[in-house]
Parts: C-alpha cells; sequence; structure tokens
C-alpha cells in the first residue's frame, strides 16, 4: 500500500478518460514579486563535496506525508496521510491526535490527508485532503488549548478532482504576510488529458496563492498583486502554472526564493526554482516534460527548471524539499536537499543565478521519502512514508 503514493504519479500509462484533449494555452504575465519578503541572505556554506550527513530517528508515525513547525512553537506537526495531524513534543509523538478527520478522507493511492499550514498567530490551522468522493479540499479549524476545535470547520476552497485519483497535490505553505499558499496537481491519469496544466481557467495544475481572511460573504480574499487578476477568464488566485504534480514546494527562509518538485510523467523530474517566488510563471507542463517536448512546442515565455534527471535505476518520482538555514550543520547552509520516493536517495544542490553549481548525492537513503521539512531552529527533517521521521545531522 506504502508504494502506491507516488508510483503512479510518475507512470506513463495513460488510464482511460472520457473527457477531449483541450489544452487552452496563455502567455506568461509579467512576473510579480511574491510575498515572502527577502532579508539578507547569510554566506552560503562549505563545497557539498565535503559535507557529511547522517540520519537521526526523532519518531514514527503512520504514513506521514507532510510536517509544519509554526514559530513560537517548540513542537512539529506531522500529517499522517490515514487523516490525522499528530504533534512531536520534546520528541516524543502525543497520543492523542491534534485534529482526526480519517472518516472524512479518501485513501486510495495518493489521495489522502496530505498538507497543512498554520496562521502566522498559530490560531488557525489549515489542511489540505482529498475528500471520499476524491475532491481535494481546503478546511480551516480554530486551535483550542493545543487542538483543533472540529465544530469550527470551515471550508475555504475545494477542486473537483473525482475522475481520476493520482495528481492531487497537497502542499499548503503559509508565507510571511498571512497569504496561504497551496500545490494542485493536473487532475490525474497521464498526459494531462485536458490539458489543465495550461489553461488559466482551471485550479488544477497550479500553486494558488490566498488570503484566507473571509470578506464580503465570501470564504477568502484574492491578494491585489496575484499575476492574473486582470487577465480575463483567468482564475484569480493562481500564482504559477504548468505544473504536473508540484510533490513539495517551499520558500527560502533568508530570501523568499520559491523552490518546487514537480514530478514527470514517463522520463523526467524537474526542479522549478523563482528568485523571490516571482509570480506568473509557465512551468512548461504538458507541452514540455522538464526541458522535453512532450505534446508540443515549448509555450512562449515557459521558464525551464534548474535541474532535471532522468529516470535511471529505481528514481522515478522527485520529492521537492527545503532550502537549509540552521547551524546545525553549518557546511549545508544555502543548499537546497531533495529526494527521489522510489530510489529513496536525498541529493543537495546550490545554484548561482539559475546555474547549478554543486550537486552533491549525500548517500543517505529514505525509502518511500515522501516530504521534507524544516523545524523552527531550521534544521531540516525526511519523512517516510512507511512510518520514520529523521532529523539531518552532520556525520
Amino acid at each position: 500500500m506504502v508504494a502506491v503514493l507516488l508510483l503512479t504519479a510518475c507512470s506513463g500509462k495513460p488510464k482511460p478518460s472520457s473527457q477531449a484533449a483541450a489544452t487552452s494555452a496563455a502567455t506568461a504575465a509579467p512576473a510579480t514579486t511574491a510575498a515572502p519578503p527577502a532579508t539578507a541572505e547569510p554566506a552560503a556554506g562549505e563545497p557539498l563535496a565535503k559535507v557529511r550527513l547522517r540520519l537521526l530517528r526523532v519518531a514514527t508515525a503512520e504514513e506521514p506525508v507532510s510536517m509544519a513547525a509554526p514559530a513560537g512553537d517548540k513542537a512539529i506537526y506531522l500529517v499522517e496521510k490515514v487523516g490525522r495531524v499528530r504533534a512531536v513534543r520534546n520528541g516524543r509523538l502525543d497520543p492523542t491526535p491534534v485534529l482526526d478527520i480519517t472518516g472524512q478522507v479518501a485513501l486510495g493511492g495518493e489521495q489522502g490527508l496530505l498538507g497543512l499550514a498554520f496562521s502566522l498567530d498559530r490560531r488557525f490551522l489549515y489542511v489540505y485532503y482529498t475528500d471520499v468522493g476524491g475532491d481535494v479540499r481546503i478546511v480551516e479549524y480554530a486551535m483550542r488549548g493545543g487542538r483543533a476545535d472540529k465544530g469550527s470547520r470551515r471550508e475555504l476552497l475545494s477542486v473537483e478532482h473525482s475522475q481520476f485519483g493520482n495528481h492531487n497535490g497537497g502542499q499548503l505553505q503559509m508565507a510571511r504576510d498571512g497569504t496561504l499558499w497551496a500545490g494542485i496537481g493536473d487532475g490525474g491519469s497521464a498526459g494531462d488529458p485536458p490539458g489543465n496544466g495550461q489553461n488559466l481557467g482551471v485550479l488544477l495544475g497550479k500553486i494558488i496563492r490566498i488570503d484566507p481572511r473571509a470578506s464580503g460573504g465570501r470564504p477568502y480574499r484574492i491578494p491585489a498583486n496575484n499575476p492574473f487578476v486582470s487577465r480575463a477568464g483567468a482564475r484569480p488566485e493562481i500564482w504559477a502554472y504548468g505544473l504536473r504534480n508540484p510533490w513539495r514546494f517551499s520558500f527560502d527562509p533568508a530570501n523568499g526564493d520559491l523552490w518546487i518538485g514537480d514530478v514527470g510523467q514517463g522520463t523526467w523530474e524537474e526542479v522549478d526554482h523563482a528568485p523571490g517566488a516571482a509570480g506568473g510563471r509557465n512551468y512548461g507542463w504538458s507541452q514540455r516534460e522538464g526541458t522535453h517536448e512532450f505534446k508540443g512546442a515549448r509555450p512562449d515565455g515557459a521558464v525551464d527548471p534548474v535541474l532535471e534527471y532522468e529516470h535511471a535505476g529505481s528514481a522515478c518520482s522527485i520529492t521537492g524539499g527545503v532550502v537549509y538555514r540552521g547551524s546545525a550543520i553549518p557546511g549545508l547552509r544555502g543548499a537546497y536537499l531533495y529526494g527521489d520516493y522510489c530510489a529513496g536517495w536525498i541529493k543537495g544542490l546550490r545554484l548561482r543565478g539559475d546555474r547549478v553549481t554543486e550537486q552533491r548525492d549525500f548517500g543517505l537513503n529514505v525509502q518511500g521519502i515522501a516530504s521534507f521539512g524544516a523545524d523552527q531552529a531550521g534544521e531540516v527533517y525526511a519523512l517516510s512514508l512507511g512510518g520514520e521521521i529523521f532529523r539531518l545531522a552532520a556525520a
């Protein structure tokens, strides 16, 4: 059961589809600077070839797929794919869930409870899950006494996703300005049959950005500087498009850069990077898989990944990661860490501009690596869908 989560995401064999392929291509909007404000970027660590890492087991949980560590809190919070949010406090997994919605969550394949985020004041918890009908839902709960108040449930957003069970996305991130970001897959099957990735009229195949506060009878607001707010026919929530299944994205806390791990089709996995989280970018799917033609010519204005890797050996599905900004491993500072779900390796890279200047396989292995996360001190964790949560440490 564990091996199903991401394997279907990179299968090159399409499932039957009753939808006609109808790609609605759009040219990119002018780049917009995102909300996470940049801070002075600290100097990078030593060459990655000199960095030695080991894995320290922190806890075990049931199919952990995501984590969050809100500022001002001492706990880290884990998402269990089966439908629970759990807290790790003082190195121990709290036996009482922060939230349990197991009866509301679909569990087939890549479905489940997939992401979480907290409001900046920690008063609200946001979760991203596929409901029993297969649709994507983003829901808010008020936090009271360290637990989510189920009676406070407020739905922000739902996205129809019932035809196929794969490519659900699932990442939630709260930015420093209080906007909530979500990564949504292209709707599933293989090859994006309806052309959702290039269609600005739908939220599938996108990263979106909203203000989760209700206003004027609506459950959320649209930030005025979102890149498509004035584009006729475009969903104003969209921040970036042309994505297949953005299985984990993150912000670099030092400069606000956006990093995306986008799961490929049958051949190429990719890492996308937006300096300052520049908005309006088209990452090419499904016209392109990585830098390679898939359905047709490269869309005008499309942005290529900063790194791609081919399916070789057991590699098959990227797990997007985080930039290390902790202090326990000085040599690792400034490196972006990512993994491959099937192969289990953890690698790092550094950029100068849009060029990768260093790459490193750290010789670690986390089978079924489903997510990365950073705690309040910037130390990085790797989550295995098999149950183990590891912290990266200097060897």
